[in-house]
């Protein structure tokens, strides 16, 4: 692994998860309690034994560089040519931001070809699952691949969202499409499609003379899904590689999190007593930033005033001061105050709710003050009223900043 780069685009918006992403990226959003999404495809990275990491940014990467710097770089040593970087965009080769993922890299080529690589790992920084990348490198190499592409069957429904292949009898891939309308279905499986997970190894020197050739192409989009990989199904050596999920659960799991609804469930899962996603793995940890705070503190112990969590995640600094809290997520140095009562929801780091406040499918972002008595999550018209925002499903997202009336 040492001749492997990875680079892991951490650039998109995330529209979807406004306002969670109003004053930050996507991959920068809290999850779980202590971690950020990105963690857990730097976590693979760094549990694959990949020790060169570039992480392209575009929108509203200072929290997401800010974590990156307190968190990761510490794990590596320059001195053995191990580094994490941060590259926001230079504007070297164009002076437009990034028009597609394929162009991301290209705008960064010089800094690629400055490590010399034997292969490249394109990664998204955006997604939540346990992968070995060295295993998918290894079935590259077996396959003398030109690119290989890690593969996950989803539903037909699921698949209008992806990439989809499809592959011989030995994984070579033999059709691809971007998002189709009617997915191809899996030979003997109606119900699923192979789909793109978005994650590629390319043999270095076939990459760049790839991106200098789309870079050229005015009708491109440059993108490596709509693009790169159908343009080389027919000429090269294209191959599959199905998703083997560290894991280790019955079910494969794999979430984008690219809507506050899934990203609520997603967390909310976290709290059950058997929870898809294994966060007390030993042997494929989940790293992150660790501030230097105290433990969580449970206080007060009476019939009317009691300090206690039921099926949820408490993170570190957290003082619950005689409310109640159940099937939550509550971040880091948040404070839950007496009579309070918070249910079904997520709370970033450094909020506090407020004495008799009450909580009920809710996301709280970071620095929110809840005051005494306030509701939210019990009148969906009223949350509204006081600018909230209201998924479909009635989750309830308060931002950053929210000056909250009483």
């Amino acid at each position: 692994m040492k001749d492997v780069l990875a680079v892991v685009l951490a650039g998109g918006k995330g529209s979807r998860l406004e306002p969670l992403t109003r004053d930050r990226a996507k991959p920068a959003v809290p999850f779980g309690g202590n971690y950020r999404i990105i963690d857990f495809t730097l976590s693979n990275c760094l549990n694959s034994d990949i020790r060169k990491i570039l992480v392209l940014t575009q929108y509203k990467a200072m929290s997401l560089d800010r974590h990156v710097t307190l968190g990761w770089r510490s794990f590596l040593c320059r001195e053995l040519g191990e580094f994490i970087d941060v590259i926001p965009p230079q504007q070297r080769i164009d002076d437009k931001w990034y028009q597609g993922t394929a162009d991301a890299v290209y705008q960064n080529i010089y800094a690629l070809e400055q490590e010399r690589p034997k292969h490249v790992v394109i990664l998204a920084g955006d997604h939540i699952y346990k992968m070995d990348y060295a295993k998918l490198v290894a079935s590259h190499e077996e396959n003398n691949a030109d690119v290989t592409i890690a593969a996950l069957s989803v539903s037909l429904e699921e698949a209008t969202q992806f990439g989809v292949m499809q592959v011989d009898s030995d994984n070579r891939i033999v059709g691809f499409e971007e998002k189709p309308a009617n997915p191809k279905h899996i030979p003997g499986d109606p119900d699923h499609a192979l789909a793109s997970m978005g994650i590629y190894v390319f043999n270095a020197h076939f990459l760049f003379d790839e991106l200098c050739k789309d870079a050229t192409l005015p009708e491109s989009s440059h993108d490596f899904g709509k693009n790169i990989i159908p343009a080389n199904i027919d000429s090269r050596r294209v191959y599959a590689f199905p998703f083997l999920d560290e894991n280790r659960k019955e079910q494969a799991y794999w979430r984008d999190v690219g809507t506050i609804d899934s990203y609520f469930q997603a967390n909310l899962e976290l709290t059950s007593v058997d929870p898809p996603l294994n966060l007390y793995d030993l042997d494929w940890p989940v790293r992150t930033f660790q501030p230097s705070t105290p433990p969580a503190k449970f206080v007060f112990d009476s019939d009317q005033r009691r300090g206690q969590a039921h099926d949820s995640i408490v993170s570190s600094g957290v003082i619950i001061s005689g409310g109640c809290v159940t099937q939550s997520v509550i971040g880091p140095q948040s404070r839950i105050n007496s009579f309070a009562e918070v249910d079904q929801s997520i709370i970033f780091g450094r909020a506090s709710v407020g004495r008799h406040a009450k909580l009920r499918r809710t996301i709280i972002d970071k620095d929110v003050i809840i005051p005494e008595g306030v509701e939210i999550g019990y009148d969906h018209d009223a949350d509204r009223a006081r600018g909230f925002t209201v998924t479909e499903s009635g989750v309830v997202v308060v931002a950053r900043g929210e000056n909250i009336p009483t």
